[in-house]
């Protein structure tokens, strides 16, 4: 009994580290992130394809131990995508009931129907460029909470204009916040600022602050 108890208490981790969040709408601030293992998809632009595979089980309580050593209440959970392992859905109840202010960075291309409703989502709208357009799950649309945000990483101007016409058919700003962002060494941030202004879209523009601060470095 007890070993089936700890089975639903695990986690394959990747890493956990501190930073500052690079995307989405605390950017800037000291975050501990918890990256897990595994991930269905494989988009062209994936830049943490190292945590496809092997990791470190931890249990909850490793993993809110090592979480509580950075004394900062910002937690993001990412992945790889975090939802491929279900036992992620326990985790982030037990760090929302730790008092700490949980972010869930998801593909989207997984369902979010039992994510903590304290949790603030940050999901994935895969464009065509992608690779992996065919996996948005469109039945999390009605699920996104105003404090959530759907992020487009677009590649091209055809991302961009696909990305438009997806807000538009299906109301995203009315739904939650929208993020566009410039696919890293493919689509130059200035172009995508200057479309976004063109068009007079109301939504936020963002790049990769890690990014520009540490590269490709991992654990940053």
């Amino acid at each position: 009994m007890r070993d089936d108890l700890d089975a639903t208490r695990r986690l394959r981790v990747t890493e956990i580290f501190h930073s500052l969040q690079g995307e989405s709408r605390p950017t800037g601030l000291p975050t501990v992130f918890v990256r897990l293992t595994g991930c269905p998809l494989r988009c062209v632009f994936c830049d943490t394809a190292y945590a496809f595979e092997g990791g470190n089980w931890l249990d909850f309580d490793a993993i809110l131990t090592e979480v509580a050593q950075y004394e900062t209440p910002l937690i993001c959970v990412t992945g790889g995508e975090p939802l491929a392992q279900p036992n992620c859905l326990g985790l982030l109840t037990e760090l929302a009931d730790a008092g700490y202010e949980v972010s869930l960075e998801t593909s989207g291309a997984l369902a979010i129907d039992d994510v903590d409703k304290r949790v603030s989502i940050v999901m994935d709208i895969k464009t065509p460029g992608s690779g992996e357009q065919s996996r948005n799950r469109l039945e999390n649309l009605p699920l996104l909470k105003s404090d959530d945000q759907v992020k487009f990483v677009i590649c091209d101007r055809q991302d961009y204009e696909w990305s438009k016409q997806f807000c538009s058919q299906h109301s995203m700003r009315d739904r939650c916040e929208v993020m566009f962002s410039p696919s890293n060494g493919q689509l130059s941030p200035t172009d995508l600022a200057e479309w976004i202004l063109a068009d007079r879209l109301q939504i936020r523009f963002q790049v990769q602050l890690h990014k520009f601060l540490w590269g490709e470095q991992p654990g940053h």
